[in-house]
Order: structure tokens, then sequence, then C-alpha cells
């Protein structure tokens, strides 16, 4: 039986005005015994109402919240609640406070036995040289160690925690939260625990709940935390997926942070010169490959061709750029080149949103980047690591990557595949934002990432990893980035469309012009961009090299924004990117994959746009084969043939993709 069962519970509370404000809605949970529960959100989304009403201190407008099959309709001491505040009897000493609760609820014990629980909370919380002192006597630590004694020691079912430790001092804080977690896991206590930090519910907790903002605040998010118990703080932290876990609980966070500044934001199209919409938000993250959406704000392409009101959006991560394209608050966005079919055949939680292309932003910029100390070991080619991994079954061997649909995820399994490593089963590839890869391999939780520019620049020369392998050694001049729209965005303005496509064509024209490297450069280092040092921002320059920790030299792979051919979409290339997300099993293999090239690839719009700028010779075009350094070509002519000829893949399948819109 489940030990707290929460059922589509909703609370309203009245309005002055005789209105109504629904704080939460449609609240389902279930916690098994002995299971540390955190919730999580921002001030205002319900946490402590939730609290409460498993409390039995307020009762639910709809729903209801059950105890071991009991409805839970009163407090009652098998469920005890420790605040903020302490909430100690200041005429006290600390072991008449704990009597008290003891007393009060176990008066049907002997007083003997009575007295041998007080004092064994006592000495659990540590606190036998302060027994007999009055709280104001007490460090703000102690008495929230007194107030947590006085709780345990009913012997509660349901321990409730509402910011146990929000007002203490970090160091504390830190000793509290240890102290707690022992507790619990030696007692098997089943707990609730409300808190805002997000170190302290990685730290405490078994699952984390995260709340979105109110009003009709609801689950957002249930995290899992797979960290072993017991857990010690150094232990937790220094785990391989700690950072991974903390990066997405922060992102859910500043999602809903956005998502409150949209909300408040008058929504608004505006049409001018010609244009169905001049104000646009356009999303990226902070890499070098961005440097084309960036001159184009600050040289003023955008301006010239009638987009005069353009916000560029900074997400840390390419899943903020998936959820603005996917929630409509972006109109457009600088993209990983996988992510406009990966949306388009149902990716983003197996729902289809069609995504379109019409622009080619960058190729090359990539590089597979290790840690230093596999220098030592004579590590430098894939044959090498081959036999390194291979001969280290008993470690586990965590590499980084910023999104399933990247061309570094999938260049990175190819490259491996290619060796007969088996990336589903011979390492772990991890979702992890840029800056936290860098943290990781300082740190030893991982052991290497494939990322684009400055990251493995910056590796090297901040001599802690190096570069094994880039694009020239895997597939010189694949795409690397590209400007990614909706489908129904595109249909409802294609001026806009091709407007934009304009700007950002001229844009990658002056990025790719070695004259411009030094401003553009300097542009990129800017804190709205980049914020990072000149010295990590390599763009076109052959003689810039990294030496790394190996101190050989290896040529950079260098951004590619412009050249013959080089912007315009290829449905060849989004097929074979296709053909590798379905071979490990990401995605189905679409039926219907030549509609669905021909639905992402948008070559027409990409056409017109290069026309009108005078720009005809970047359209010339001829469909040819792709060809990786292992020498096999892949054609757009049989990709099923294809890929049933790769020797290593997982969990492929087939399905028509229901591009309609119907649920």
């Amino acid at each position: 039986m489940t030990f707290v069962t929460v059922e589509n519970l909703e609370k309203t509370f009245p309005l002055p005005n005789g209105e109504e404000y629904i704080a939460l809605k449609g609240i389902d949970l279930s916690i098994q015994k002995g299971e540390f529960i955190s919730l999580i959100g921002h001030s205002g989304c319900g946490k402590s109402t939730l609290l409460n009403m498993v409390a039995g201190l307020d009762l639910p407008t709809e729903g209801l919240v059950m105890l071991q099959g009991e409805q839970i309709l009163r407090p009652g001491p098998d469920r005890m609640v420790v605040f903020q505040n302490y909430s100690l009897l200041p005429w006290l000493t600390v072991r008449q406070n704990i009597a008290l609760a003891v007393n009060s609820v176990m008066s049907g014990l002997p007083a003997a036995e009575r007295s041998a629980i007080i004092e064994e909370h006592i000495d659990m919380v540590g606190l036998r040289p302060a027994a007999d002192k009055n709280p104001d006597q007490l460090s703000g630590g102690m008495r929230q160690r007194v107030a947590i004694a006085r709780a345990l020691a009913t012997k509660p079912k349901l321990l409730l925690l509402d910011e146990p430790f929000g007002a203490l001092d970090a160091l504390t804080r830190g000793g509290l939260q240890e102290q707690l977690m022992k507790i619990c896991d030696e007692n098997q206590v089943t707990a609730i625990m409300v808190t805002h930090d997000v170190d302290e519910a990685l730290l405490l907790s078994d699952r984390i709940v995260m709340l979105t903002n109110g009003p009709e605040s609801k689950i957002g998010q249930i995290m899992t935390v797979d960290i072993d118990r017991p857990r010690k703080r150094m232990e937790a932290v220094n785990h391989p997926h700690y950072y991974s876990y903390r990066s997405e609980i922060i992102y859910f966070l500043n999602q809903q942070k956005q998502i409150k500044k949209i909300r408040a934001r008058k929504q608004t199209v505006v049409a001018r010169h010609g244009l169905e919409k001049v104000n646009l938000d356009i999303g990226f993250v902070p890499l070098t490959a961005c440097a084309p959406i960036a001159i184009a704000k600050e040289k003023g392409f955008f301006t010239h061709h009638g987009l005069d009101e353009v916000n560029l959006v900074r997400e840390s991560s390419w899943r903020g750029v998936q959820d603005g394209i996917a929630d409509k608050y972006m109109d457009a966005a600088l993209m990983p080149s996988g992510m406009p079919i990966w949306m388009t055949v149902g990716g983003m939680n197996n729902k289809p949103i069609p995504v379109v292309s019409a622009l080619t932003i960058s190729r090359n910029g990539n590089a597979i980047t290790i840690d230093k100390r596999f220098a030592d070991q004579g590590i430098r080619t894939l044959a090498d690591l081959k036999r390194f991994l291979l001969g280290s079954r008993d470690r586990k061997h965590i590499f980084g990557v910023v999104h399933p649909a990247s061309s570094h995820n999938l260049l990175l399994r190819y490259w491996l595949a290619s060796e007969g490593i088996d990336p589903q089963h011979d390492v772990e590839i991890l979702t992890l934002p840029p800056a936290q890869m860098i943290a990781g391999l300082k740190k030893g939780s991982i052991d290497g990432y494939s990322i684009g520019e400055p990251w493995a620049t910056r590796a090297a020369i901040d001599n802690i990893g190096y570069e094994i392998a880039n694009d020239l050694d895997i597939w010189n001049g694949h795409p690397g980035k590209v400007l990614g729209v909706r489908e129904d965005w595109a249909l409802a303005y294609p001026n806009t469309h091709i407007a934009l496509v304009k700007a950002l064509l001229e844009a990658c024209q002056f990025c790719a012009d070695p004259a411009h490297q030094d401003e553009v450069r300097e542009i990129l280092a800017r804190p709205e961009y980049l914020a990072m040092d000149h010295d990590y921002i390599y763009l076109s320059d052959s003689q810039q090299i990294a030496c790394g920790v190996t101190k050989s030299q290896r040529d950079i792979s260098h951004p590619l924004f412009f050249e013959d051919g080089a912007n315009r979409p290829s449905r060849t290339e989004h097929l074979w990117l296709l053909t590798q997300m379905a071979r490990w099993g990401d995605i189905p293999f679409p039926r219907n994959w030549v509609e669905i090239l021909e639905r992402v690839a948008k070559v027409g719009v990409f056409s017109t746009a290069a026309r009108e700028l005078g720009l005809s010779d970047t359209n010339t075009y001829s469909r040819r084969s792709i060809e990786l350094f292992d020498g096999i070509k892949f054609t757009a002519d049989d990709p099923i043939d294809y890929l049933n000829h790769l020797s290593i893949k997982h969990d492929i399948y087939m399905a028509e993709i229901d591009l309609s819109g119907r649920s």
C-alpha cells in the first residue's frame, strides 16, 4: 500500500473582490514508506500550502490526502511539523521542550519509558551538554535540533519540514542537513520537506517534486535522485550524475521565471515594412557558432531587413531553446543541426512539433575532448581509447553531450561505434550544459565531452583536457548549427521568415571574412553573448592550434559560417542525422521520411533569400553522398538498408509520424 496518497488535490482561496485564487490544481502524488521527498519551486507556487494539507492544518477544496489509506482531515500526532522558526517554548529547557511533546502524545506509557525516549532523542541530535539550557542560551542551529528531536521523539509516521534550515548560516545548515539525513536513514523516517535550496534537496531526497508557478500550480516534474544511501556530502557532490540532476532542477526553475515574464508581457504582433511580424524573440546558446546571431543584432542586419524589434534570448542549454520554440515564446532559434527533425518526429515527449530550417548557420566547430589524466596513459587515438575503456569495465566511463539531437552527440556515438565501442553499454553519455562539462572535467566526474567551440579550446588552454578528435577527423564540413522556426510560424509569417534568413545569411558572410575576425571576437566576448575571454574564441585563423596537456599540436576545427553551398539546407544531411537518432532508439525512423524531409528542409525559402541578396553562387548544389572518416557512404536512396548494415545499433523501430496536429 502507498504510504501517502495525494489525489486530484485542488486548493482555492477567496479574494477580497469576491473572486477566487486557485493556488494548486490537479496534484497527484504517491509516497512510499521511508521515502524522503522534497518540494521545490518559486515562492508562491504552493509548496507550504501542500505541506499544510498533508499535515492536516488546512483542507483541500477538492481531492483528498490519505495516510496509510486513512483520509487526513485534521492535525494529528502521527504527523509532526518542523518549521523554520523553531517554535520552542522559551521558558522551558531543551529536555522540557522535548518532554512536553512526548508526555502529550505518549501519556499512556510509563514515566520511565517516556524519560528514556526523551534522553534518547537528546543524544540523537547531539544536545546532551545543553539539555538543561533554555532556548535563549542556544544558537539557531541548536534550537532547530531541539525542534527536530521534539518532532521525532513522538515517533510520528510522517515528518514534515517547512524550510527547516532556511534561517541558518551555511556552515550550521550543512551540519544539520547531514545530521537529519543520518537520522532519517537509520530510523527509516518518511519525510516531506519544503525547500528553496537545490543542493539541500539533492543531498537529502529520494525524489524531488518540482512545482510550477501559480496560479493553478501543478507538478511540473518529479526527479528521482539515484545516489546511493547513506550519503556523504562530498561523495554526493562528486557523483557522476550530481551536476546533471542539479542542472535539471535549475533549468526547471529558470524556465518558470521565463514563463512568468512572458505571462506578464503583453503579447502583440507588430507588422511593418511589408513584413507580417518585426518584433521577434530569437533564442541562442552561448557558443562560438552563435556569432551570426550576435552580428546580425550588433551590426544592424536585422534592422536593415526590416526586423527592427529583435530581442535575443540567451539560454544556458539547448533544452531552453527547444522549450522556447515548443511553447511559442521564441519566434526562432539557433539550433543543433538535428533538432528541427528531432522535434518534428516527436523527440520531445513523443509529441511531433513540426519545425523547419531554411538556413545552415555553421559547419564544423566540434571536438571530442578527454580528461588530461588520459595523456599519461598514452591515449592519443580512438584505438588507444578502446583498449582503455574495454580494459577498465569495472569503472563507469562518462562522456558529456549537450543535446540528443546535436551533431556532437551523433558524431561521438558514430566515432565510438566505428571502433567497436558500444556507446549504449561501454560508456555512459550524459546530457549536460556546456559550462558544467568544464566543471565535471576538472572534478573528474566525467571522462570527456563532445561539444562545439569554445569549450574544447578552453579545456586545452586551461590545461584540464585535450582533443582526441574533431570534425576534421570525423566528418569535415558537417552541419553544426541551423536556424529553426516552427512550421506554423513559417506559414503565418512567410515574408518575415525570408527577411530573417536574409539577415542571418549576410551575418554569416560577415563572420566568415578574416578582416572582421577581431571585431566578431570582441562582440562574442561580451557578457550578453559568451561572457568569456577573447583567448578562448577562435574563428577562421588557420594558424590557430590547440596544444593542451599533450603538448602536441592539433588544428582547431573552426566554425565555417559561409562559403559556396555551405548555408543551403541539405535534405541528405537531415536524413543522415535522422538515421543516427533512430540508430540509438532516441526516435522512431519514420515510414513517411520523404514527407518529413520535404517539410523540414526549406530549400525554397533559402533560395529566395539568397537570390534577393544577389548571392546566386550560394545556391549551387549537386546531390551527393555523405562519407565520413570510415569510408562508409550514405545516400538518400535507401536509408533503411543503410541502418540495417550498421554493425552496432539499438532499439531501431519504425512508425508513421502524424504531422496533422491531431492528438
